[in-house]
């Protein structure tokens, strides 16, 4: 088997801990050999990892994609607003990506470097990893064969869960969309790109409500400081007190918030980062609940609802179809299929790997490095599962789920929007 070889941009959460450690259990099939990151902790920590010398780190995406390419892949994990970039050198260069999802918070950028990749006979990835977790395979293998009949209707719900809506969305990297993606391409490109999965055709037209509803100043507690670890009267009845949740129960995202995981450092990144302001004190700006309805090719129809409110992090669907349907949550790691026919009800358990998003973050990687192998071998491109061809479409949808809200809940036409960011006339 060919080793591939692979750099990584971005050391941070995804690239460090859900990406690259591929390579540490599959060694024979892909070899990090250099990794770019401003972070010097970061970077230096990485290098550890991955047994990297002096010559192999670089504090900048500008450096590591110099005027030779020096491996086969780039894994770009940058925040949203820096993918464009390293991406468009990447593949110049040479390099097949894959790239953390969303593409880019800029819709004309996503069209950009999904012809860019074209241009390049390169191919682009895109981390839309719900794709390839058993849970979603199996669902979508019976489908295809047939075993609901025609799809009528999708409904599919994001329950984000209410701790992870404080930590990410209101308190962290993706609290502000000025700054990264607003909350359905950041958090919910995945549900977009999996309702296309299933359905696979274009959706046509959708539109979208929803807004910021709880996480504002307007529910702040009567004298709550800025900062939770300052002492706030209403710490008995907040379930978001920074120090009680961070040095408690979610210690585990305490990685996330600071490179001490001493109870002193955490402690430190409660007074000084962001993770420990109050979640009515924030800079936040993007949705806490949304809701999209969208109508396909056929005529079928998709419901999706994003809501930060529940007690658990799951995604729970139910799939319509002519002969049955299929009504599954993703933490029971299976589904089941109701026949109209026979009144057979059949139960498929999956097995979902420890790894991240359920086995996706594990199965994206070696599916990619098949494809970057193969494509070697063949010496053409071809389209992988989630190709920039196949996810610019799924991003669309969200671009236009949020045009639809901030709009008053007018309908978007998808081919339209696609036409003029593609610069082709609209037929």
């Amino acid at each position: 088997m060919h080793q591939v070889t692979a750099i990584v941009i971005g050391a941070g959460d995804r690239g460090a801990r859900a990406y690259a450690p591929y390579a540490l259990d599959n060694m024979h099939e892909v070899k990090i050999v250099g990794v770019a990151d401003p972070n010097m902790e970061r970077r230096r920590s990485f290098a550890e990892a991955f047994g990297l010398p002096e010559s192999q780190q670089y504090d900048s995406w500008e450096a590591i994609l110099g005027e030779k390419r020096m491996a086969d892949a780039a894994i770009v994990c940058t925040q949203d607003r820096m993918h464009y970039e390293p991406t468009l050198r990447a593949l110049e260069l040479g390099y097949h990506v894959l790239l953390e999802k969303p593409m880019s918070p800029e819709p004309k950028e996503c069209v950009e470097m999904e012809l860019a990749a074209k241009r390049h006979n390169r191919l682009l990835t895109i981390c839309h990893v719900l794709r390839y977790t058993p849970f979603w395979t199996a669902m979508k293998r019976e489908i295809e064969r047939g075993a609901i009949g025609d799809i009528i209707s999708i409904q599919l719900n994001e329950n984000v869960g209410n701790m992870h809506m404080s930590h990410s969305f209101v308190r962290g990297n993706w609290r502000n969309s000025d700054q990264s993606s607003p909350m359905i391409l950041q958090k919910s490109c995945h549900d977009m790109d999996i309702l296309a999965y299933l359905m696979n055709e274009p959706c046509v037209r959708l539109n979208s409500f929803g807004s910021l509803m709880h996480f504002h100043e307007g529910n702040k507690p009567e004298g709550a400081p800025a900062r939770c670890i300052e002492g706030c009267p209403a710490e008995a009845g907040c379930q978001y007190h920074a120090p009680r949740y961070y040095l408690g129960e979610g210690i585990g995202w305490a990685r996330k918030i600071t490179d001490d995981y001493t109870k002193e450092g955490i402690v430190k990144a409660l007074w000084e980062g962001p993770y420990g302001k109050c979640v009515y004190q924030t800079d936040n700006n993007v949705v806490d609940h949304q809701v999209v309805n969208m109508e396909f090719a056929s005529g079928a129809t998709a419901m999706f609802s994003m809501c930060g409110f529940t007690h658990d992090n799951t995604r729970i669907v139910q799939v319509m179809g002519t002969k049955g349907d299929i009504r599954g949550n993703m933490e029971d790691d299976g589904f089941v299929i109701h026949d109209f026919v026979t009144k057979e009800e059949r139960t498929i358990k999956v097995h979902t790997p420890e790894t991240g998003h359920g086995g996706g973050d594990s199965g994206i990687v070696r599916a990619f490095l098949q494809e970057v192998r193969s494509f070697g071998q063949s010496g053409s491109a071809g389209e992988s599962l989630s190709s920039a061809s196949v996810s610019v479409r799924s991003h669309l949808m969200a671009f236009a789920a949020e045009k639809s809200r901030l709009n008053g809940g007018q309908a978007i036409d998808l081919q339209a929007m696609y036409d003029e960011l593609a610069g082709q006339p609209s037929a």
